[in-house]
């Protein structure tokens, strides 16, 4: 599973051990047969009593109807897990619809989400924890993903550039099929009063569900296949957006019909171990112990980091450590979904390079340009540098793609010009790093927050405009978005001498729901005093984007020459605080793993 904590496994251990103690409680009592006899008669007759209404709850269908609505809007269970009884004794007659009424009202598509949940009855809903009906809701979501895998394996072309969109697509829902599979598990049990504890993976999760979906349909040009393909994914994009939409406000909607009491979060989460806690204090390489040591002159025990990883054992329970040495390694590198907490230590970020030269120039899509690409759960790197040298003639070339949840960057360095720090999925760290580039330099659909960094805006091409971000959040309640804290951007030693010949931006929105907050950061004069830049000089979602500053400084800090745009803000210190490492990236687990990290604002 992609998405698999290591606290999980340790649960299932001590459940079987518990298992087996119980049994041999039961094998060994043999005074209390007949008692054991009666118990399990009774508990017989009581599990038959569920699978009859277990049976009436699977019987839920759904419709891939939405037209009505498009014209109003343009993770395992045990299987033995009974319903809980304080939330089937919570839910009383009469209040079933009123329940699914409830959970579709801050939806989008309100249509299509009452007849996710059509089939369901007042009795099911009853012997039920209403969450089940958000499990619903997310099962409809991967049927609906099955739908277009079966579209994209009957398309026929003889186009390669349509095969390879087609196959990239295809591993892309794979991808989103994987996630909304963690989500029905992590949803399956939960009872309605420990619900905001599940909130931030499933957030999370379906959030890059959406960015999956986006992906897929831009690795195609214009065109009737294309349109063929939007079709067949506009479904699952809807039955998404509405699942974030219910998860966003399901404890709110649901107190109005029947009583929720949320339970307080843990302040560390029981999923980061101590050896977590202290790797990224370590300063010195030999108390850090690493499993691997990849060294080019032969030192240690690869030459390759790609050789390290492949040596990595496939179910590896902790942290895997790997300590790359000095020097400049030329390898295309993935650090794939089944390797988890995988953490790579350089010897400085600009020592211990990865390099690269892939670029959307010589036909390779922007996607597959970066040189390093970390997928794997729990991802931490520190001191090492990532870089694409295709040059500013490469165009779009990706110095390193980003889809780890939970992932974390320590004084690393991204190097590149257009593209640089694809920053994909899920939720991402990055702290006293350097980012340079020219053009969407940090881009893609995580939440992200950027704290301590220094960005450099570097020169590009003739007449090139600059931009630090392109964020891409494609619906309103996707939890992704990028932050820019008590970072210093500015322009980059070659820029410098001609920085007037060179228009440079903090951002501009590559889809609908952009959203970027640059605050408490230094904003040199490389910053047009407008801030912000419109999306191939249109309109193109000025109305619906977020872009919000808080106390910067500098000498384009000031916010009073900036674009009058409807999404754009100059946010109080209320609104600030949303999008700090607290509630923005949950992030407990950042200053739990060892890391520095500044919860809150600065000026707090």
């Amino acid at each position: 599973m992609a998405f698999q904590d290591f606290d999980k496994i340790q649960e299932r251990v001590t459940a079987e051990r518990k298992r087996k103690f119980r049994k041999r409680i039961i094998v060994g009592t043999v005074s209390v047969l007949v008692v054991v006899a009666a118990i399990v008669g009774g508990a017989f007759a009581y599990v038959s009593y569920e699978k009859k209404h277990e049976q009436v709850a699977k019987n839920n269908n759904k419709s891939n109807d939405i037209t009505k609505d498009s014209q109003k809007t343009s993770q395992n269970p045990s299987p033995n897990q009974k319903a809980p009884v304080s939330a089937a004794q919570s839910v009383k007659p009469g209040q079933a619809n009123k329940i699914i009424q409830s959970l579709c009202s801050s939806t989008l598509y309100k249509l299509t989400c009452e007849k996710t949940f059509k089939n369901r009855t007042e009795k099911s809903i009853a012997l039920e924890n209403p969450t089940t009906l958000l499990k619903s809701a997310i099962e409809a979501i991967n049927k609906d993903l099955d739908i277009v895998l079966e579209k994209l394996l009957s398309l026929k072309t003889e186009n390669q550039d349509d095969k390879d969109a087609i196959a990239q697509c295809k591993l892309l829902v794979e991808d989103a099929k994987e996630e909304t599979l963690a989500s029905m598990n992590k949803v399956n049990g939960t009872e309605v009063n420990n619900f905001a504890e599940i909130v931030p993976d499933l957030d999370s999760w379906l959030s890059a569900v959406m960015t999956y979906q986006e992906t897929c349909l831009d690795g195609f040009e214009e065109g009737s296949l294309k349109s063929e393909v939007k079709k067949s994914v506009n479904s699952s994009q809807v039955l998404t957006s509405n699942s974030l939409a219910m998860i966003k406000s399901f404890n709110a909607n649901l107190s109005s019909v029947i009583k929720v009491t949320p339970r307080l979060l843990d302040e560390i989460p029981s999923w980061v171990s101590n050896e977590d806690r202290r790797i990224l204090r370590a300063v010195d390489i030999k108390a850090l112990k690493p499993n691997a040591t990849v060294a080019k002159d032969g030192s240690g025990n690869f030459t390759t980091i790609n050789d390290a990883l492949k040596a990595m054992p496939e179910k590896y329970e902790g942290r895997y450590i790997i300590y790359v040495k000095q020097g400049v390694y030329d390898e295309y590198v993935t650090v794939d979904k089944k390797k988890a907490n995988v953490t790579m230590v350089g010897d400085g970020s600009q020592k211990t390079i990865v390099t690269g030269n892939k670029s959307h120039a010589k036909k390779i899509r922007t996607f597959l340009t970066a040189t390093f690409v970390a997928q794997g759960e729990g991802f931490m790197a520190q001191s090492m540098g990532f870089r694409n040298t295709a040059g500013p003639e490469g165009h779009q070339a990706v110095a390193i793609r980003v889809q780890s949840d939970r992932s974390i960057f320590l004084n690393c360095r991204f190097e590149g010009y257009q593209d640089t720090l694809y920053a994909y999925t899920h939720r991402q760290y990055y702290r006293s790093c350097v980012i340079v580039g020219t053009i969407d330099f940090i881009f893609g659909d995580a939440a992200a927050i950027f704290q301590n960094c220094n960005i450099f805006i570097r020169k590009g091409l003739p007449g090139q405009k600059n931009t630090v971000s392109a964020q891409g959040r494609v619906d309103k309640f996707q939890t992704t978005g990028f932050v820019i804290q008590n970072c210093k951007i500015t322009a980059n030693e070659d820029l410098k001498p001609v920085k007037a010949e060179y228009k440079s931006y903090l951002g501009r929105p590559w889809k609908n729901y952009s959203r970027t907050i640059v605050m408490e950061s230094t904003i040199e004069d490389v910053i047009d005093p407008v801030g912000w830049l419109r999306w191939q000089e249109t309109d193109f979602a000025i109305d619906t984007l977020y872009y919000a500053e808080y106390k910067n400084k500098g000498p384009s800090g000031s916010t009073t020459s900036r674009v009058n745009w409807p999404g754009f803000k100059v946010i109080n210190k209320e609104e600030a605080l949303n999008y700090t490492v607290g509630p923005f990236l949950q992030g407990d687990w950042i200053s739990a793993s060892g890391s520095p990290v500044k919860l809150g604002l600065y000026d707090a």
